[in-house]
């Protein structure tokens, strides 16, 4: 696998014929339509294909997985060109496997919207373990804000992807409710409550497991939140169903403020199967010009939780998404227009921006004067930076990535997954 940066004057058709491989290679595992335009700085992940099989007469995905030992969900991976399509035709080449060496095998887990795009679902949902439909909230009397999720998991499921419920402390207005988290969370009867509606949720949706996000929970709420969590897990692992919880990006223990204070790492890591390390957001709607995840950032949150929780329990947060700011900023009044890691190219591009890289970060950024005359500033994810926040999965021997979020394309990004790390399904 190559990281290849696009400089001044190259197309798609020579960097093909410089690598060896087919322009068709490159626009799949690039997410490119024609006419293949680039911006100086782009990245492009290039692959090179080991084994191939032209498909004979007759033969279909699953006949042809089964042929090599693999499974149609590897071939879909190997194959972005196919764009989640079952149907295939004599003659056609299918990659079997590419000559980057794999790190490993891992849990893959990313989040989406009932009002995410179903064709996008459709060609990125088999790169996953699990898909975890957002979210599942809670009323002032403990009663579940209900999701309508049945689409969601009718395509994960028809990919061999495992659904994962969510609950989170959101109201029925969409915003996260410290106050109602402490309502729940000290009264044990209406955490019971809570329980048994998740229990049936869980049977009558298909759901393999639970994953619990209490943001803003508050210090003075951290002992019963870990509680609750050890309750939902003593409840519902002898059922056969996970149990994850998603962690704020702490750097210390006593590290304070409405976001951190109520997350116990150590006590919360106990409770459950695993965490989610929230690993992103550095760069906000509402703060400054900067990288979502700056590396540096993300190292140190990475070093505090493996003091206070084994590493093969946690999946490490990836951002699939970038932001643009209108400058000049003013705090509180500039507020950043969150942006697919694929429209920040095509911006760089429309408006001649040269993308640059930022090595202390490891982001890549660029600037930009609208038709208005208003400069811009643009911080987002490409190929370097994901292969970068992967390669901490191996080095810290983590459990896998938790993705935020499956709404945005952005192949590069799926393709150098699949290249660096098979992809486990779940229970195996």
């Amino acid at each position: 696998m190559v990281i290849h940066v696009v400089t001044a004057g190259e197309t798609v058709y020579s960097i093909a014929e410089q690598y060896g491989v087919s322009i068709q290679n490159i626009a799949d595992h690039n997410g490119l339509e024609p006419p293949y335009q680039l911006a100086v700085g782009q990245t492009l992940v290039i692959l090179f294909p080991q084994l191939t099989h032209t498909v004979q007469q007759g033969e279909t995905l699953y006949s042809i997985a089964e042929k090599y030992g693999m499974t149609y969900r590897e071939l879909l991976r190997n194959n972005p060109g196919l764009q989640g399509r079952f149907d295939i035709s004599p003659g056609q080449q299918l990659v079997l496997s590419f000559t980057e060496p794999k790190r490993g095998s891992i849990y893959v887990n990313s989040y989406a919207y009932p009002f995410i795009d179903i064709p996008l679902l459709e060609r990125t949902v088999f790169y996953l373990t699990y898909l975890t439909p957002f979210t599942y909230g809670i009323t002032a009397d403990a009663n579940l804000v209900l999701l309508d999720d049945e689409e969601l998991i009718r395509v994960s499921e028809n990919y061999g992807t495992a659904p994962l419920m969510h609950l989170s402390t959101l109201t029925e207005t969409g915003v996260f409710d410290t106050q109602r988290a402490a309502v729940v969370l000290n009264d044990a009867a209406l955490r019971e409550k809570l329980t048994e509606q998740i229990v049936t949720v869980l049977g009558q949706k298909g759901y393999v497991g639970l994953d619990v996000d209490f943001e803003f929970v508050g210090a003075e709420n951290a002992a019963m939140y870990a509680d609750f969590v050890q309750q939902l897990h003593d409840r519902l692992s002898p059922l056969g169903y996970i149990v994850i919880v998603a962690l704020a990006p702490k750097t210390y223990a006593e590290q304070p403020g409405l976001l951190y204070a109520g997350h116990d790492y150590a006590a919360l890591a106990s409770a459950a199967d695993a965490v989610l390390l929230m690993t992103y957001e550095w760069g906000y709607t509402y703060g400054p010009p900067l990288a979502v995840a700056p590396l540096p950032s993300v190292r140190r949150v990475l070093d505090y939780a493996i003091t206070e929780i084994p590493p093969e329990k946690i999946y490490l947060g990836i951002p699939n998404y970038g932001y643009d700011w209108t400058l000049p900023f003013v705090q509180g009044e500039t507020k950043a227009e969150s942006i697919p890691n694929a429209e920040a190219y095509e911006l760089a591009t429309k408006y001649r921006a040269d993308i640059q890289f930022d090595e202390n970060y490891l982001t890549p950024y660029f600037y930009y004067t609208d038709e208005e005359g208003r400069a811009h500033e643009v911080w987002f994810e490409d190929g370097r930076s994901i292969k970068a926040k992967l390669e901490l999965i191996a080095e810290y021997g983590f459990l896998g990535a938790g993705y935020w979020n499956m709404m945005r394309p952005f192949q590069q990004g799926w393709s150098i997954l699949n290249a660096m790390y098979d992809i486990r399904d779940h229970r195996r």
